[in-house]
């Protein structure tokens, strides 16, 4: 592994770029790899005035997006400019945090006409798009609803790049952060283990260690090392097995539900930092801490439908290390099936008075969630990645699995197609990350190299 980040793609020279149609975005397999997997092709079918580039990253110690745009800012302004076009937009937003005065200096020069650099506080969950999109419009997307609903279409950074670059993808930029060697930003092959991920940022400087996917906030935690990478991998995220992070995101439902049960001081720190009801929306994770022992009906809706999940009332807001997010999404099943959804004037929702100065700094996040003897950096480094085999998810997006389309012992190439959506269903098409030989396993496609 060289010192030095480099990109591993060349930029656009310049000029005018014509943008592929959703047909094309379907046919490369473009998904939201921010995290949330929602087919490109379906969320570019339709037709807005604003497109906003979300580079907000809030995930602490997580550096990808930032590396992305200060070396790969060429494919990323191409396919921003080529998703305006498909939907229509006569404007680009790119909402980036102002600390980042280096990028957001390089991104205003190079920007093409219509599009402007939004700098953000520096606070978490800025990343959230309903967040974002109140930051750079001012306008609240209604409980439930989408960007569109606001005239605007939220992208991430490496899903535009994947749009830019016009070929399947392949491969995944994520970071690998805390207790590793080199904390570092690389690009992998899609299918290719953890592990060997984070061998390549130098290993685990502790013994015994629990992972976090995606990020310490709203992460998943890894069963084992083998997990393969998939299209919304976008940090890998080492603390020791012993950590509190790693405790809680571990801990079962039913030591959940009785500490909660028996703990909870009805204090309202929960609600009163959440950034859905911030925004005005009808969510009181308090509330849902009462439908541990008694509330139900409204009680439940009211608490929990709109939560988006961002686990800051867990990880920061309470003072007793209860956990109301997870209590939120044990209860939008019952919410669902009651029906229990807003019925109000979409117009009357407000963001609350003090919105503004309960913004939670990532300094004080970090400092609460005891990561501050982590290295927070993250350059994007190449690496020659050669693995021997990769496990292709069918299902590394929202939707269905995709259905395969190759058999056993096939032979692939670096970009073939390996599986398409089920006709009628939501889903998205997977490509081949290596050369080899190929194992069509139930939830997998395995390539032998």
């Amino acid at each position: 592994m060289t010192n030095q980040a480099k990109s591993p793609h060349t930029a656009p020279t310049g000029g005018h770029f014509k943008g592929p149609s959703a047909d094309r975005l379907e046919e490369l397999g473009i998904v939201g790899a921010g995290g949330g997997g929602f087919p490109a092709a379906v969320k570019f079918r339709t037709s807005v005035s604003l497109v906003i580039a979300n580079a907000a990253e809030c995930e602490p110690l997580l550096h990808k997006d930032k590396e992305l745009l200060h070396h790969v800012a060429g494919p990323f302004l191409r396919g921003l400019t080529m998703a305006m076009e498909m939907v229509g937009a006569r404007e680009g937003a790119i909402g980036i945090k102002e600390k980042y005065v280096d990028i957001i200096a390089a991104l205003e020069s190079l920007a093409p006409a219509g599009v402007r650099v939004v700098p953000l506080p520096d606070v978490y969950p800025a990343g959230d798009e309903f967040i974002l999109v109140h930051l750079i419009t001012g306008r609240v997307i209604p409980p439930g609803g989408l960007p569109k609903d606001v005239d605007a279409v939220v992208a991430n950074v490496e899903t535009l790049i994947n749009i830019g670059l016009d070929v399947p993808v392949t491969h995944k930029y994520l970071t690998v952060a805390g207790a590793v060697q080199n904390p570092v930003t690389l690009r992998v092959p899609v299918g290719i283990t953890i592990g060997e991920v984070i061998e390549a940022a130098g290993g685990a400087t502790v013994d015994d260690i629990g992972v976090l996917l995606g990020g310490v906030m709203m992460a998943k935690p890894a069963a084992n090392l083998d997990v393969p990478v998939s299209k919304t991998t976008g940090g890998i995220v080492v603390l020791p097995a012993s950590h509190s992070l790693i405790q809680r995101h571990n801990a079962p439902w039913i030591q959940v539900q009785r500490i909660g049960r028996s703990a909870c001081d009805q204090c309202r720190f929960c609600t009163e930092f959440c950034p859905r009801f911030l925004l005005g929306h009808p969510i009181q994770p308090h509330r849902a801490m009462q439908s541990l022992g008694f509330a139900t009906g409204a009680d439940v809706a009211v608490a929990t439908l709109y939560c988006c999940e961002c686990n800051l009332c867990t990880m920061y807001a309470c003072p007793e290390d209860l956990d109301p997010k997870t209590v939120c999404v044990q209860n939008k099943p019952l919410a669902r099936e009651r029906g229990l959804t807003f019925k109000g004037d979409p117009a009357s929702i407000t963001p609350h008075p003090m919105a503004e100065f309960r913004r939670v700094p990532m300094r004080r996040l970090i400092a609460r969630l005891g990561l501050g003897e982590f290295n927070n950096v993250g350059p994007l480094t190449e690496y020659a990645f050669a693995p021997r085999s990769v496990k292709v998810l069918l299902k590394q997006h929202a939707g269905v699995p995709a259905a395969p389309v190759v058999k056993c012992g096939d032979r692939v190439r670096t970009g073939d197609l390996l599986a398409i959506p089920p006709e009628g269903k939501l889903s998205a098409r997977v490509h081949a990350s290596i050369d080899g030989v190929v194992k069509v396993t139930g939830d997998a496609v395995i390539i032998e190299a």
